[in-house]
């Protein structure tokens, strides 16, 4: 097929591609797979509730009519009046934002929210700076221009000097400053939790990335899918992530997928007017408009704030649980290979372990079809890092898995990956 050059670039193959192919593949021919590769969401059962009640509510109040009404009128394309209030009264009260609904718009899911964004402001030699790879997955074949969008610095990694097995990854100003000194940089970008290390930027971090972004006159993007309001799945001491937005220098972007809704596409942009309209433009010319549904069911829990306890009562709580016992499950798995290097990522929010194999002898890549043929699938590292103008040794020693399935599930998986880890070593050192 003779496809125009944005063609071509749209159904390019890349990483995400190939996670969510293995992901559905998997999902419809091979029950046996353990599913430690995709950012789906577990089934936290005292959620689910809640949803299967709000359905009931929207089938039953007023006659079905509010089911009706999500599923078969179309909302406007900047998404439903009323959830955009709500949302923006809740922020309103919770963190005293000066943000309206205005400053709110709704895209099908986030991963369209930042195919808008990224292409609205980058592209003809303007780039997207990541300060700290590795980061998502899914942000790397949105770009529209036929040059590389992103430009990336990599990270400072601090080891644990209490445990050899945990490190923790920190943005190298020198390096950001140096990059932004250059110029063409359209905008910074980060995901807070990161997807996919699990790191969470300090307060003082989010707080020099926005001077930076002020100096410059450029936007900072924060990609909070994982975070705070919710899904709120930052496992940090309270008080020390601090959630920030103004619209003169921040976007933020937000989702209901990882709060337990991810069939329902509904992604968040809280932006200056101007580019949220921009976001509602793209939106009706692309689609008409937003899925319904999802608003329909949150909208209430919006507006009484519930839905800030549904994440820090039981979100949040049932992740940070799931961190440990992965962990724990993570050191028994390599205890029986004392001689076999590896480091894990502090835990500190997010749905993943980002595990680090130093010297590791064949790629990640590579350890990534060794694993899918004993039914364990990952991700492996080299997707999360690019932007670099210099590759690093640790792209091909990294993988991300998630502990969002069963902790059997987990534990299984983890016993195989170290027991493969350590017979790559076993070979190279024969």
């Amino acid at each position: 097929m003779n496809f125009s050059p944005i063609g071509q670039r749209l159904a390019q193959k890349s990483g995400i591609l190939e996670l969510m192919d293995d992901l559905g593949n998997a999902l419809a021919t091979d029950p046996e797979m353990r599913m430690l590769g995709g950012g789906n969401p577990a089934a936290i059962p005292a959620v689910q509730q809640i949803w299967r009640d709000r359905i009931q509510v929207l089938l039953t109040e007023d006659g079905g009519s509010g089911l009706d009404r999500a599923l078969g009128t179309y909302d406007p394309p900047a998404g439903n009046p009323r959830f955009r209030q709500a949302l923006a009264s809740l922020l309103q009260r919770e963190y005293a934002w000066k943000i309206e609904s205005e400053n709110v718009a709704i895209t099908p899911g986030g991963q369209a929210a930042f195919f808008f964004l990224l292409n609205f402001l980058a592209g003809a030699d303007r780039k997207i700076l990541l300060p700290l790879v590795p980061e998502y997955i899914g942000y790397a074949p949105q770009g529209l221009d036929p040059s590389p969008i992103f430009t990336a610095c990599a990270p400072l990694v601090e080891l644990d000097p209490a445990d050899p097995h945990r490190f923790k990854y920190a943005i190298d100003f020198d390096a950001v400053e140096s990059r932004l000194a250059q110029g063409n940089i359209a905008a910074i970008c980060v995901s807070r939790p990161t997807n996919p290390s699990g790191n969470v930027l300090t307060d003082a971090e989010i707080a020099r990335l926005q001077s930076l972004a002020r100096t410059h006159g450029i936007y900072l993007i924060i990609d909070g899918a994982y975070g705070t309001p919710f899904p709120e799945i930052i496992f940090t001491p309270p008080g020390t992530t601090t959630p920030t937005w103004d619209p003169e220098t921040t976007i933020v972007t937000l989702s209901l997928s990882k709060l337990g809704l991810p069939g329902t596409r509904t992604g968040i942009v809280l932006a200056a007017p101007e580019i949220a309209a921009a976001i509602t433009a793209a939106t009706a010319n692309v689609g008409l408009a937003n899925t319904s549904i999802g608003q329909a069911i949150v909208t209430p829990l919006i507006e009484s704030g519930e839905i800030l306890t549904i994440a820090r009562d039981t979100v949040r709580p049932y992740y940070a649980d799931r961190s440990r016992s992965a962990q724990t499950a993570l050191s028994a798995a390599f205890a029986p290979f004392p001689d076999t290097p590896w480091r894990a990522h502090q835990s500190e929010g997010a749905l993943f372990l980002w595990l680090w194999f130093p010297g590791l002898p064949i790629t990640a890549a590579e350890l990534y079809q060794r694993l899918k043929k004993r039914k364990v699938l990952v991700v492996p590292g080299h997707h999360f890092f690019f932007g670099l103008e210099t590759p690093l040794d640790a792209q091909h020693e990294c993988v991300r898995i998630t502990y969002s399935q069963s902790e059997t599930i987990v534990q299984e998986a983890l016993a195989i990956i170290a027991e493969e880890v350590a017979h790559a070593f076993e070979l190279s050192s024969t």
